[in-house]
This record gives structure tokens, sequence and C-alpha cells, in this order.
């Protein structure tokens, strides 16, 4: 298991340090702090809104979950005004383009 085999399968995972505890972000194979083995688990889908802009027809945000991870991808408004602080929820996750693509709304 890694973070790309399981964003692939749409989890959200984070790693941790077998050795030292520390979470490690970004995602890694080895820990950024002691180079231990790293260990995955199911990250919350609950964060919160830090930032958020828009740009033609698209709006998209920062967004941080447990343990001070952020993370930028597409919002979903669902008719409710963007607030810093808000709620937020990871819809859903993938890659995309080759590249990480992250989708999540307003709560």
């Amino acid at each position: 298991m890694n973070f790309e085999s399981e964003l692939k399968k749409g989890n959200f995972v984070i790693g941790t340090c077998t050795d030292c505890d520390r979470v490690v972000w970004p995602p890694s194979n080895l820990c950024n702090s002691c180079f231990g083995k790293i260990t995955w688990k199911k990250a919350s889908l609950m964060g919160k809104l830090i930032e958020y802009s828009k740009k033609n027809d698209m709006d998209f945000c920062l967004a941080e979950f447990e343990n001070g991870i952020r993370i930028m991808g597409d919002l979903i408004l669902k008719s409710k005004k963007p607030e810093i602080g808000a709620q937020i929820k990871l819809e859903k996750c993938g890659i995309s383009d080759g590249g990480y693509s992250f989708v999540m709304s307003l709560i």
C-alpha cells in the first residue's frame, strides 16, 4: 500500500512513520525526518476551509484536514456561500491527467 495506489482507488490516506511517529506530508514512502518506514491509514474526510477562489466558472479551495494536512482541489458550493473556517468534506479523490485530484464540498 502507498499513497498513489490508494488515491487511485479513491481513498485519502495519511502516512505515519513507524520509528518516530511523525505524520509524513507531503506523501512519501520514507519519513522526511528520520527516513523510517511509513504506515498508511485512511484519513478523516472532514476538514475546514482555509482559502477559496474562483477562475472562470470553476471554484477551488485550500482545505485543512487532520494533523494539519492541507490539500487543494475543486470546491462544490451547493448554493452556500464559502466562508473561511467553514466545515468541508472531501467528496472524491483520485488521479487525473497524471496529477492528484480532490473534490470538496461545503457542509
